[in-house]
């Protein structure tokens, strides 16, 4: 069965791609939760009004994500962990840290979005955020450590 996607579908295809699917997977996912459209004589109208406003929102997003790229790369973050003598941590920096520190900067960023090395040591890192489809940024990350009290 042919659809037309009205929103992103992961492993499938994004908003206004007509894709070839079981029928199955259409009626019982697809369809009902308003995701798609099936591809008729009738609707052929509807699905090129929905392909072209797909593709001023995927234009849109993009930009906006754009705009969001130049302003984090010019963000630099600073962490204060406890570390061993030797500069070892005693825990690491997760991503979920750096959304929480990005949060506090005024940027709404999913931990899920961040990619970043294994942090366990003292030392400069580069963080990778994933903006949108082939849009990343990249940010500077410093973990010191946490003076003795």
């Amino acid at each position: 069965m042919e659809v037309l996607l009205i929103d992103n579908v992961v492993n499938l295809g994004s908003r206004g791609d007509v894709v070839n699917v079981k029928d199955g997977y259409a009626r019982n996912y697809l369809l009902p939760r308003k995701l798609a459209l099936p591809v008729t004589a009738g609707n052929k109208r509807q699905i090129e009004l929905e392909k072209q406003r797909a593709e001023k929102i995927r234009a849109k997003e993009l930009a906006e994500a754009q705009s969001l790229k130049e302003k984090l790369e010019q963000v630099s973050l600073t962490v204060a962990k406890k570390a061993g003598e030797n500069g070892h941590l005693f825990g690491s920096v997760t991503n979920a840290e750096v959304a929480e520190m990005l949060k506090a900067k005024g940027f709404t960023v999913e931990k899920q979005a961040i990619s970043l090395p294994h942090v366990k040591a003292v030392g400069a890192f580069s963080v990778d955020v994933r903006l949108y489809s082939g849009v990343h940024a990249k940010l500077s990350l410093e973990v010191t450590a946490l003076e003795a009290e």
